[in-house]
């Protein structure tokens, strides 16, 4: 959560500083084969490319619970473990991923919001065709009832009651799974995406209130000393998807980052752009080859604030909605790169 760091995540994060944990990496698609939303389909061709490479490779596909609960437990992971995720309960994991998943016997999660599941709306997934999935070993979980931006608050509502709606939304959609798909809605540990990838401090203080590893849509490889209320997951769309970048992405180290700065990812109107600051743990490449980047105006200067502490800002104030600043490092082994992605969100517009 958002606090200083027990000796207990401390002493987890030298574990990985030192090398004797590796990585793990988490994708997140939403739809397969809908060409007419390409922000977030995946193409037939590339998501089937992605899956061979993944065998071809070596890579390991585990259930995403067992990656978190290694991470819960401090364990160290296996080079080259991947999980593969899935948002919205969209009718085309039912009638083009599964199928192809279960031909490779690739272990998968889907995040619902329940509510356009019980609506029947036409686009999603059914109960029933989720129960067959589950019959088959895959495994969902809560992605919220509504799938609003939970972080905001409505007009004039206060924090209790806003606090009070968002446990009532995340309670709501966990008793709908469990009633339709039981034991395929993992309990040990409970996992949680959050809409649209976008959460608070204080959002994400909730949900580890309720017992929840969450994730959003930021990228990078994750690893033991991580906050487990924002894990990062890569997402996969179109223009994101050609093989040559899933290689790379899958090949992920997670940048260690220690003492970073500001740790709540809502930009406010006097900080924005945003300022990033933090402390480089141990990598087996060379610091100062570390690069980051602003979405949508390209590489920042990294200001070497001492040693191993850096800053670096984007150019321009953002517009509302969301940004990251990326950050990666070539690592010593050919072809990886250790990579850190810092979401923003910049409150205003329509929200």
């Amino acid at each position: 959560m958002f606090m200083k760091p027990t000796i207990q995540a401390l002493g987890a994060a030298l574990l990985l500083l030192a090398g004797s944990a590796q990585a793990a990496v988490v994708f997140l698609y939403h739809r397969f084969g809908e060409d007419r939303y390409p922000s977030t389909n995946v193409r037939l061709e590339q998501f089937e490319a992605h899956l061979q490479h993944l065998d071809e490779a070596g890579y390991q596909v585990w259930p995403l619970e067992r990656i978190a609960r290694a991470l819960q437990q401090g364990q160290p992971l296996p080079d080259r473990v991947v999980a593969i995720t899935i948002d919205d309960a969209y009718a085309s994991i039912y009638h083009e991923a599964w199928p192809r998943l279960r031909a490779r016997n690739m272990p998968f999660t889907v995040f619902v919001a329940t509510d356009p599941v019980d609506q029947g709306l036409s686009n999603y997934m059914t109960w029933e065709q989720m129960r067959e999935m589950a019959a088959h070993g895959v495994h969902f979980a809560n992605h919220s009832r509504s799938h609003a931006k939970l972080h905001l608050r409505l007009a004039g509502e206060s924090r209790e009651a806003w606090a009070e709606r968002v446990r009532a939304d995340i309670h709501h959609a966990e008793a709908r799974l469990r009633a339709e798909l039981g034991t395929a809605v993992p309990a040990a540990p409970a996992l949680f995406a959050y809409p649209y990838g976008e959460y608070s401090a204080e959002l994400a203080a909730l949900v580890a209130e309720e017992g929840y590893v969450a994730f959003g849509q930021h990228s990078g490889a994750l690893g033991q000393g991580f906050d487990l209320t924002a894990l990062p997951r890569f997402p996969m769309a179109e223009a994101y998807a050609e093989l040559a970048e899933f290689r790379q992405k899958a090949a992920t180290l997670p940048l260690p980052l220690l003492q970073r700065e500001p740790r709540d990812p809502i930009v406010t109107p006097a900080a924005n752009p945003p300022r990033f600051s933090a402390a480089l743990g141990e990598v087996d490449g060379d610091p100062r080859r570390l690069a980051c980047f602003a979405s949508g105006q390209g590489a920042m200067e990294v200001r070497w604030l001492g040693e191993r502490r850096f800053a670096v800002q984007a150019q321009a104030p953002y517009p509302p909605g969301r940004a990251r600043y990326n950050c990666t490092l070539p690592s010593r082994q050919p072809g990886r790169y250790y990579w850190y992605s810092q979401p923003w969100i910049i409150p205003g517009g329509r929200d």
